[in-house]
C-alpha cells in the first residue's frame, strides 16, 4: 500500500503517461465506432499505411495529440494544429456532420474517465481531471475551426470546378468569343463577350 506521501506524488499526468498506450488504443477504437461496421473492421485490421492511409493517419495523429495534451502548461496550438488537421481533413470529406467530424476529440474525455476512474478517485485527482478536460474542450474548439477551414476550401474547389466546367461548355458551344488583349501580339484566353 502506498504511503500518504506517495499518494500525493501521483499526478494525473503521470497516470496518463503510464496508461498512454491503453488510452490511445481505446480512443482509436472509439473513433472507429463512428464508421460503418465494415469500414471500421478494415481500418482496425489493416496495419499497412499504404493499404490503409486513413487508419494509419488517425492512429498516428491521435497519439501525437495525446502526447501534446500531457503538457502541464497546456498544449501548443501551433504544434497540435497539424496533428488535428490531418484527421479533420479526412473527416471533412467524408459523410460526417460538423459535430460528428470533431466529436472524436470529446471521446478522449470518456476514455480517460473509463481507464483511470479508480486511480482518479483513489488519488483525489478530480481538479487535475477538470483542468485536463478544459484543455480537451479547447482542443475541440480548435478542431472546429480547422474543420470549417477545410469545408471552406472544399466549397471553393467545387465552385472553381463548376466555373471551369461552365466555361469549357460555353467555349465548346461557341458561346464565348476569345480575342487578344489590346496591344498584345499573341492570343491569350480572355473572355470578352458572349456572342
Amino acid at each position: 500500500m502506498p504511503s500518504p506521501q506517495q499518494v500525493r506524488d501521483i499526478t494525473l499526468e503521470s497516470l496518463l503517461s503510464q496508461k498512454k498506450s491503453a488510452i490511445v488504443k481505446k480512443w482509436f477504437n472509439a473513433i472507429l465506432e463512428t464508421y460503418p461496421a465494415e469500414t471500421a473492421k478494415f481500418l482496425s485490421s489493416q496495419k499497412d499505411q499504404f493499404a490503409n492511409p486513413v487508419g494509419s493517419t488517425v492512429s498516428h495523429e491521435i497519439e501525437n495529440i495525446f502526447q501534446e495534451l500531457l503538457q502541464a502548461q497546456g498544449f501548443d496550438r501551433e504544434k497540435v494544429s497539424p496533428f488535428l488537421d490531418k484527421i479533420i481533413r479526412i473527416r471533412a470529406i467524408q459523410e460526417f456532420s460538423p459535430s460528428q467530424a470533431v466529436a472524436f476529440v470529446f471521446f478522449l474525455k470518456k476514455v480517460i474517465r473509463e481507464v483511470l476512474a479508480f486511480d482518479i478517485q483513489k488519488n483525489q485527482l478530480s481538479e487535475e481531471l477538470l483542468a485536463l478536460e478544459a484543455r480537451i474542450d479547447d482542443l475541440a474548439l480548435l478542431s472546429f475551426d480547422i474543420y470549417m477551414k477545410c469545408r471552406e476550401k472544399l466549397y471553393e474547389l467545387k465552385a472553381n470546378d463548376v466555373i471551369n466546367g461552365t466555361y469549357l461548355l460555353l467555349k465548346r458551344a461557341r458561346l464565348i468569343c476569345e480575342t487578344p488583349e489590346p496591344g498584345s501580339d499573341h492570343k491569350d484566353d480572355h473572355i470578352n463577350s458572349l456572342t
